[in-house]
């Protein structure tokens, strides 16, 4: 059936459900894997980092106990792990030292990067390398899943996990009930969820899962000049030639690989999703019927074609489709929605995975509503409850990666502020020491949200950057929205969780936390992106507008925030009072996970404005330093490198992760060193980064690169469990869990 909602707000799937379904609590139960009933019982902690703990802690503290856990016998999904440590000490020991080659640090299979397609001869150039970077791109990684370890791990036979395993591959849910929402859906059948949720053996009622709604802004997305809506959707198993992932082709392939990751992550049966797709215009049933096709594992119906059978007769379907198309603007906003600097869109956005109450009803009593209830539309699913809400545009790849991250990093922060009372002082070391963030139930706490950053690979479709579309044999993905100045390093003590929920793990042990990439600029992107931010503004400061994510209790504290704001109205001294915005930070140990690949690759090599660019809050800095590269004119094509050294903003993903170690080690070792630092010395003179703050002639060690292999490919929150039992310390400083670094060996001469 269509259905058009009578408040003209969207455009439905041919084969959605616009009913919205309110249903009594409904306490949380995943027979496969859980054991143990889940508890309703609140952590007393502030809003901003509430939780619910869906687990009995004397059942379940760290997954599996201490003494389950050891170096010598680590987990069945550490195997593989273990397996590479093995072949990389091999390579090193068995290889003559003439014959070490500099790449033996970064195992791994070589890779074609395509490049340049010619319309001429039907085909794309290409070169090989190794994308050493651990970023999830559709170029590289082929099948959707999040790259092929996390596949693995998320896709493993429930029967086959060992008992005291089940926790580890389990704490993607557990995160999502515990920062999601308190009322959980009707789950028997008939119902909207037991659809979306998939078939069950028997009569048992379905386990509970992890609801997620991805809002997708596609302003812009087309074929050419052509807006998208306008061609045909991709056909399977047509004649013709897929069309190759490039800037040059179809928005198609961009928006097909997203709705895989998404179908992907319903695959694993930890995730119900539900997929908001926001246009300016009605858009044709085919392509709303395309996408329904995409997601047979989220509860829609799979192409004829595709399933194996044969087409069938057109006929109206009462049942839950996964997709709801929602028009956005009316016949006179849509000129305005389709402008790309308007931020029309990015508004609409917020507003529908926010629902204030403002928007429905301009006198809100702040005293009295409840954030927890939306008064949207109710035939929006935006308007039902949710866990988790990630909002991307078209153009970003999101995936179960992404997702496991900001949950475990959200898990993170909420286990901070629960471990420590609002009363207690913060001790004179840390308030002095420059870099430790205490979080609190107390109101002054700041309020933290994980956020994200885009990046691209460099590409020959974009002349000005070809020349540095690589370095050495490796692709390396850059950010061109931040810069090293863009950002500072914070230690937040306690900011571990274990599973199980929001659990914690660093009960008695001394200086227990991680470090944290803490923005201190806002994003810059490029034209036409940078109007639309200063129109409307990233929802988390310092974050981007462009793919975040926001759980149902970080949700109703912005909410608060947004609903004081606007009943302060003018009265500055009220607004005051309603306290700030969320802060952006990410995780160290797990950075990758947060840079997000702008799939078309056409970012990099755009210029920024003259006053809208990366590192803007050390402008006069960046213009000495330029000035004396200019004096010094000893540069071949002088001209050309100041240009890409000031005026292209290209920062690879290495070098990101690169100094926000040196800075996180750099600022602690200032805190140490105190009054006792020795004026004249360069460099660290107490600690150090024990993987960057070396003399690079020739590979680093096998265990070094092991652990940075790691970090890099987001294992250290995949595989917590193991990493945060502190029975193996090898990988402490990668994974971002170890305050003083690395000890500064002193040379002692011997006469």
């Amino acid at each position: 059936m269509k259905l058009l909602a009578a408040s003209a707000l969207f455009y439905s799937a041919g084969t959605s459900f616009a009913q919205t379904w309110q249903q009594p609590t409904v306490t949380s139960s995943n027979q496969p894997f859980h054991g143990e009933e889940p508890s309703a019982a609140s952590v007393p902690t502030n809003n901003a980092y509430s939780f619910t703990n869906y687990r009995h802690l004397d059942v379940v503290t760290h997954g599996r106990r201490l003494n389950e856990i050891s170096k010598e016998a680590p987990p069945s999904y550490m195997r593989d792990l273990v397996e590479d440590l093995k072949a990389r000490k091999k390579l090193m020991e068995e290889t003559p030292p003439e014959e070490v080659k500099y790449w033996f640090e970064y195992t791994g299979p070589l890779q074609k990067y395509f490049y340049r397609y010619s319309r001429s001869r039907k085909k794309a150039d290409s070169f090989e390398g190794r994308d050493d970077s651990g970023v999830v791109s559709s170029r590289f990684v082929e099948q959707a899943g999040g790259g092929t370890e996390y596949s693995k791990f998320f896709n493993r036979n429930p029967n086959e996990i060992p008992k005291d395993e089940i926790p580890a591959y389990t704490r993607l849910l557990d995160n999502c009930l515990a920062m999601g929402s308190t009322n959980r859906p009707n789950r028997s059948e008939g119902s909207v969820w037991a659809e979306l949720f998939g078939k069950t053996e028997g009569d048992s009622t379905l386990p509970d899962r992890c609801r997620i709604l991805f809002s997708i802004n596609t302003v812009g997305a087309g074929r050419g000049t052509t807006i998208l809506w306008e061609t045909r959707p991709p056909l399977p198993h047509s004649a013709e030639p897929r069309p190759w992932i490039s800037e040059q082709e179809t928005a198609a392939t961009h928006l097909e690989r997203n709705l895989q990751e998404i179908d992907a992550m319903c695959a694993t049966g930890l995730i119900a999703a539900r997929v908001q797709v926001l246009v300016c215009e009605p858009i044709p049933g085919v392509w709303t019927d395309w996408m329904d096709s995409m997601l047979p594992n989220c509860g829609g119906k799979a192409d004829p074609m595709v399933a194996g059978k044969d087409a069938e007769t057109n006929q109206l379907e009462d049942r839950a489709s996964p997709v709801q198309v929602v028009v956005t603007a009316s016949p006179k906003t849509a000129d305005v929605c389709h402008n790309l600097k308007s931020g029309f869109m990015e508004q609409r956005m917020q507003d529908l995975t926010l629902a204030p109450p403002y928007l429905t009803d301009q006198n809100v009593d702040f005293n009295s509503f409840d954030p927890s209830k939306k008064t949207t539309h109710p035939d929006l699913v935006s308007s039902d409850d949710h866990d988790l809400y990630v909002a991307f545009k078209w153009s970003t790849l999101i995936t179960i990666r992404a997702v496991n991250s900001f949950l475990q990093a959200s898990a993170d922060l909420a286990i901070a502020a629960a471990s420590r009372d609002a009363d207690t002082p913060i001790s004179k070391e840390d308030e002095e020491d420059g870099v430790t963030v205490v979080l609190s139930s107390a109101p002054s706490s700041p309020f933290l949200i994980p956020s994200f950053v885009r990046v691209s690979y460099v590409s020959e479709e974009n002349n000005k950057v070809a020349k540095w579309r690589m370095h050495g044999d490796f692709f390396h993905p850059a950010a061109w929205e931040i810069c090293k100045d863009s950002f500072d390093m914070s230690w937040i003590p306690n900011s571990l969780s274990g599973s199980g929920g929001v659990t914690p793990v660093c009960d008695g042990v001394q200086n227990c936390g991680q470090w944290w990439v803490y923005f201190a600029e806002e994003q810059m992107p490029t034209s036409p992106e940078i109007y639309a931010n200063e129109v409307t503004a990233p929802l988390v400061q310092g974050g981007s507008n462009y793919v975040w994510m926001i759980t149902e209790r970080q949700r109703q504290e912005v909410v608060k925030v947004k609903v004081c704001i606007h009943a302060a109205g003018d009265d500055k001294s009220k607004k005051d009072q309603c306290g700030d915005y969320p802060q952006a930070v990410i995780p160290l140990g797990d950075l990758e996970s947060f840079l997000m690949n702008f799939t078309p690759n056409t970012a990099l090599g755009k210029k920024h404005g003259s006053n809208r660019f990366p590192g803007y809050s050390r402008a006069e800095e960046r213009k000495r330093d330029r000035e004396k590269v200019k004096e010094r004119n000893q540069l071949k094509d002088q001209e050309d490198i100041e240009k890409a050294l000031f005026e292209y903003t290209i920062y690879p993903a290495a070098l990101f992760h690169k100094d926000a170690t040196i800075k996180a080690a750099r600022a602690r070792d200032f805190a140490l060193t105190g009054a006792k630092r020795d004026p004249d010395a360069i460099g660290p003179q107490m600690i150090k980064s024990a993987y960057y703050d070396v003399t690079i002639t020739k590979p680093r060690e096998a265990t070094s690169a092991w652990c940075q292999a790691i970090a890099r490919n987001g294992f250290c929150t995949l595989y917590a469990d193991y990493f945060r039992s502190f029975v193996d310390e090898r990988c402490m400083e990668a994974c971002g869990m170890l305050k003083n670094w690395s000890k500064i060996q002193k040379v002692t001469d011997e006469l």
